[in-house]
């Protein structure tokens, strides 16, 4: 073996061990403050215009936070998907509320939120992230199919059941998120026995999974790691429903 080919492969690597300290090292700094789920304690307090307009650098900077925190997640979530959204401030949802059509009329929300969506027609379903004193989580999957959407998830559920029962079973989403979670019909929907084996799944209308986190959790340095490992653990939902979304039941793609 030549010299000079053994020089190269050692500089080759203590060139990766040099990059993933440095990977390590942003995620490290890539936290979520204290500060940032302080203001949302004192918002929710004083949940007027007069007290945010007042203190308005706090919730810039809050905010700011936030938006470093969801870019160093999407990082991280690219090396094992592939994501549409383009970065942490395009992910974060307002904090201003829309309160036409609500009972409630403060006017912010108390809550850090935002969302990834997974790029091209073939990778279906999406993430979402939510934090919040007392009340932080990690969701993902299929909020509001459409109707044709809905059709296919029941119709794959009627005839390959014990598929859909093995995947929830799988030891990885077991672990991470317990059970399928997601609003359901009150009886059997229209067209199904209320008899069905498969009655309980064929009743949902949401496909969504639930990872809680604590407020210690949430703020602590490896918070990135930690839900970049629970969104990773999400894939064979994802995956799964996207096949059952964008396949026929031959397997070919529709188009």
């Amino acid at each position: 073996m030549h010299t000079g080919f053994i020089i190269r492969m050692k500089r080759l690597r203590i060139l990766n061990n040099f990059t993933r300290k440095l990977n390590n090292a942003i995620m490290a700094t890539t936290f979520i403050k204290k500060e940032a789920v302080d203001f949302l304690k004192k918002l929710s307090k004083n949940n007027t215009r007069e007290w945010f307009n007042a203190h308005k650098e706090l919730y810039t900077d809050a905010q700011n936070n936030i938006i470093d925190f969801a870019g160093g997640l999407l990082k991280e979530m690219n090396k094992h998907d592939n994501i549409e959204t383009e970065s942490g401030k395009q992910s974060l949802f307002r904090i201003y509320k829309d309160v036409r059509f609500s009972k409630e009329k403060t006017p912010y929300n108390t809550h850090w939120s935002g969302a990834f969506k997974r790029a091209t027609k073939k990778l279906r379903g999406g993430y979402y992230f939510h934090i919040q004193p007392g009340n932080s989580f990690l969701a993902g999957g299929f909020w509001g199919p459409d109707k044709n959407d809905l059709q296919r998830i029941r119709q794959d559920i009627d005839t390959n059941y014990m598929e859909w029962s093995k995947m929830l079973a799988n030891k990885t989403l077991a672990k991470t998120f317990g059970e399928m979670i997601g609003e359901k019909v009150i009886s059997a929907p229209r067209g199904y026995d209320k008899n069905h084996p498969a009655i309980d799944l064929l009743r949902y209308k949401q496909y969504l999974l639930r990872h809680d986190f604590t407020d210690e959790e949430v703020l602590s340095p490896d918070f990135v790691k930690q839900a970049n490992s629970v969104f990773k653990n999400m894939r064979p939902f994802l995956d799964f429903m996207s096949e059952i979304l964008t396949t026929d039941s031959n397997g070919a793609a529709i188009e």
